[in-house]
């Protein structure tokens, strides 16, 4: 008795174990989901269509990509549907113009690029909208599932490459997975702190089968792979999750602003983001009447002239402070990782962001009040809540001689005689003059955009782009031709280093190709003049700093656009000379201004690490 119970819980314990083999097999393989949804055997629609449906149902006006076979079906499918498909001369182009549409319309930017290659080539693109918080969604094609890891084209990992880079990643293995991964991508990438979903697609593909039992399976894979593909859905958004300070937290801030003589507000990227209007932040920091440095995509929120606005010396007026509202600005190399915080001052600290909210508050500074939260709404809140209340207007107004002065110096450092070519800053001047009320900056480059930092002044909220933290060079291709897609009506200016054209001058193809006319101003000093400026003196060679002073204006040309080439000879006719340019580039052509510049000396000081 006692052997042939033995046996019997053997064999039951085999027998469970086979049934849950099988079951566990039938899950893998799709079998029991076959049993209960249809697969279409005959349809003629394809996984392409269902991304172009979520796509359209969140409002995505445009896919920017560079062609591939394996991302082919999703480009017709949006084309199908209205989306315009925008094609770059380069896969990281494609991602910049997404961030540029990120930032300018309060939507998703859509990047599709094709497997392997064109993925890597997306990197730097997906870091810099990472850490500039730019939510995108970057869809990859990939070999087919059957064929990965067999040595099929551009087969590799590239999920590995992007899960440090990006909030969300996800393979989509099922045409039934399609519409749900979609919408959480989409959502993930708005909520929090906004950034990058990566989603790899995999196509079928008709492997040849030698044998019955490949067959079966072969017939078993494409069934599952469309089975209850065409099953209606849900399309609609998802909702977004966005952190906001807390009333005590607000209250508290209340007391701190009431009570302070000298407050001063740091701006950053961040307060830009939706859903706070930038116009309802505009009205509230008026409202406040604190004065205020704006950074990143902040500048131009308070206009071009407003008495509010204080733009240079600002490491003084941190000193005089006597409380700092940091909205959506860190303390990273930019704010000398906090170190030019007076530590007598009271600190407001708001941010998405744990990490950033207190970056470096071990080491340098510490929040008076550290508020985890959306830097918009809560200005929004702030200036409700001191309805009536205004800072000491003869704070702001000393702040504002103080640019006054810096300025005038500026406008004389401006009218010296460079040893050769054109005086850089009297360029940069003489652009900042003529620019239209609607136009967008975007500033790619080191030395001659530095400069421009300080010179040229939006007009308005969002209408100036730079790559943000990270620093990339390269943007200024993508980032123009979203914003142009974006604003038809505004008028694009792109202002280069020639180092940094180099990297997106094709796009001039782009441009002509597409129908959206820009104007880059290119600072042609023939040199990597940021680098150059601490090597020499530091390590007394210029090696791999020198360029040529290059006939870019002759390339612009080659690819439809028009070129200029802009000399010292040419100083007295500057201004009909750009007037000429915005007038073509209204009647539709892709200008570029080859301006030869000289050496000053307004960036001493300036660090390149």
């Amino acid at each position: 008795p006692t052997l042939a119970m033995d046996i019997s819980v053997v064999l039951g314990c085999s027998l469970g174990a086979v049934l849950g083999g099988v079951i566990l097999a039938s899950y893998k393989l799709g079998l029991l989901y076959q049993l209960f949804h249809k697969t279409e055997r005959q349809s003629p629609r394809h996984g392409g269509e269902s991304v172009a449906d979520v796509l359209r149902a969140h409002g995505v006006k445009f896919v920017f990509t560079l062609v591939g076979g394996h991302i082919s079906p999703i480009l017709v499918a949006c084309e199908k549907l209205g989306i315009r498909i925008v094609d770059t001369r380069h896969e990281a182009t494609a991602v910049f113009a997404a961030d540029a549409v990120a930032r300018l319309s309060g939507t998703v930017g859509v990047a599709a690029v094709t497997a392997g290659p064109g993925l890597t080539n997306t990197v730097t693109a997906v870091k810099n909208a990472q850490m500039a918080e730019s939510p995108l969604l970057l869809i990859g094609g990939a070999a087919a599932t059957l064929l990965q890891g067999r040595g099929a084209l551009q087969d590799i990992d590239q999920m590995s490459l992007f899960k440090p880079l990006c909030k969300f990643c996800a393979s989509v293995r099922t045409v039934r997975e399609i519409v749900p991964t979609v919408r959480k991508a989409l959502a993930i990438a708005q909520s929090g702190t906004p950034g990058t979903a990566a989603l790899k697609f995999t196509p079928t593909f008709p492997w040849i089968c030698t044998n019955h039992v490949n067959r079966m399976y072969l017939q078993n894979h494409l069934s599952n792979l469309f089975a209850g593909a065409w099953e209606t859905c849900d399309l609609s958004p998802l909702p977004v999750h966005i952190p906001h300070a807390t009333e005590d937290e607000v209250q508290r801030c209340v007391e701190l602003v009431s009570r302070a003589k000298k407050p001063v507000i740091l701006m950053g990227s961040q307060a830009t983001l939706p859903p706070t209007p930038a116009d309802d932040v505009r009205k509230a920091l008026e409202s406040l009447g604190i004065p205020c440095f704006l950074g990143g995509m902040s500048r131009g929120m308070l206009g071009k002239n407003s008495p509010l606005h204080i733009r240079q010396n600002r490491r003084d007026a941190l000193k005089e402070a006597d409380l700092v509202l940091l909205a959506g600005t860190v303390c990273d190399f930019r704010l000398s990782y906090g170190r030019v915080l007076n530590r007598l001052s009271k600190i407001i600290a708001v941010n998405r962001d744990r990490s950033q909210l207190l970056k470096n508050s071990d080491m340098f500074w510490k929040p008076t009040v550290a508020i985890q939260g959306d830097a918009g709404s809560f200005l929004l809140r702030l200036s409700k809540a001191l309805k009536g209340h205004r800072c000491p207007e003869e704070w702001p107004r000393s702040l504002k001689e103080g640019d006054a002065i810096k300025e005038k110096a500026n406008r004389a450092k401006a009218a010296e005689k460079t040893e050769r070519h054109l005086n850089p800053l009297s360029v940069l001047h003489r652009v900042d003059e003529l620019l239209a009320e609607d136009s967008i900056i975007v500033a790619d480059g080191g030395d001659f955009v530095g400069s421009a930092a300080y010179i040229m002044r939006p007009r308005g909220p969002i209408r100036w782009l730079d790559p943000g933290a990270f620093g990339t060079l390269g943007v200024g291709g993508g980032f123009a031709l979203g914003a142009k897609l974006c604003r038809p009506e505004s008028e694009v200016w792109i202002v280069y280093g020639d180092g940094s054209l180099g990297y997106s001058v094709a796009e001039f193809d782009t441009f002509t190709r597409h129908k959206t006319p820009v104007i880059a101003l290119v600072g042609n000093d023939a040199c990597w003049s940021q680098i150059s400026r601490e090597q020499v003196p530091m390590l007394g060679s210029n090696v791999a700093c020198g360029l040529a002073f290059t006939d870019y204006h002759i390339v612009a040309d080659g690819y439809g656009g028009k070129g200029y080439l802009i000399g010292r000879e040419d100083e007295s006719q500057l201004d009909d000379i750009f007037k000429k340019a915005q007038k073509e580039c209204r009647e539709g052509k892709a200008i570029l201004l080859n301006v030869l510049i000289g050496k000053t000396s307004f960036r001493e000081g300036s660090i390149s690490v």
